[in-house]
């Protein structure tokens, strides 16, 4: 079974763990590795032969055009990350719509192919944010994957399906929450840090569960991730800074290893492989 391979490009300035101490007004002011850090994952994808998705910023795309053009050449996904990294929550429809509109055409002009996939800042479309579903499929989105469906102290929505779902009953839209694994009645975060900071066996252990359900994981992670010479930020809180540098120099051995373990795709080709997709569910706060 192909299972989706996707990255959120963002610097690891804006990363929502540092969002209280780094102050948007300082982001150009600050060093920038998204460029080298994305160039070293495509390489990383190259030696491999995978496919992945990249859910971009608008800020990025505006700032490293030939960056996305890289990205598109080689044969990936260009989708949105929306603007600057604002979680969704702390937006309302009209806010939401304007932040979506701008990413998408600085990653189109950069990239000069439609954007159709969208993936919410941290996670941040839950069960506040009952409308944004709708402004997405009114945009003309194919897709979101913007959904965990688990308990997190910075996101999460554990009501929400485990697998793929169409959130709206009058739209084609498709929502693709990232895998979790099951482990008893507990669900587990497998992608990003939680990949990184846990032994690789249990995401391994995610992928196999899914695919024995005839599901397809969805895998993320970041390009700070396989960067262990980025700056600190020293006034972090404790806990952001554990979570944020903890084992940066076993990142891109353990993503390796992922690659070669299973079969990897783009999240669209994914989504065109589903069928059929879950039934439509309720889910308005």
């Amino acid at each position: 079974m192909r299972h989706a391979m996707s990255v959120d490009i963002e610097d690891w300035f804006q990363v929502g763990a540092f969002e209280k101490v780094i102050a948007k007004a300082d982001w150009d002011s600050l060093l920038p590795r998204v460029e080298r850090n994305t160039d070293a994952v495509l390489a990383l994808f190259a030696e491999s032969g995978t496919k992945a998705t990249f859910f971009t910023l608008g800020w990025v795309a505006e700032r490293y055009p030939a960056m996305i053009r890289r990205i598109v050449e080689q044969g990936h996904e260009l989708a949105s990350h929306g603007w600057d990294h604002d979680r969704v929550f702390t937006l309302d429809a009209a806010r939401f719509r304007a932040d979506i509109a701008r990413a998408r055409k600085a990653l189109e002009d950069a990239g000069g192919v439609a954007v159709t996939g969208y993936r919410a800042p941290s996670f941040s479309i839950d069960a506040r944010t009952p409308w944004a579903h709708a402004v997405l499929a009114e945009e003309g989105y194919a897709y979101s994957s913007s959904v965990a469906p688990l308990r997190h102290d910075h996101y999460g929505w554990p009501e929400a399906p485990r697998f793929a779902f169409r959130p709206l009953d009058d739209s084609a839209l498709i929502e693709l929450p990232v895998t979790v694994a099951e482990l008893g009645a507990r669900r587990m975060a497998t992608g990003g840090g939680f990949f990184r900071l846990f032994p690789a066996a249990l995401t391994d252990y995610a992928v196999q569960q899914v695919a024995k359900q005839g599901q397809p994981a969805i895998f993320y992670f970041h390009p700070w991730e396989i960067d262990p010479g980025q700056p600190r930020v020293a006034n972090a809180p404790v806990k952001s800074k554990l979570r944020h540098y903890s084992r940066l120099g076993a990142m891109a051995g353990k993503l390796r290893g992922l690659l070669a373990r299973h079969q990897w795709g783009r999240v669209d080709e994914v989504v065109r492989d589903l069928q059929p997709v879950a039934t439509p569910v309720a889910l308005a706060a």
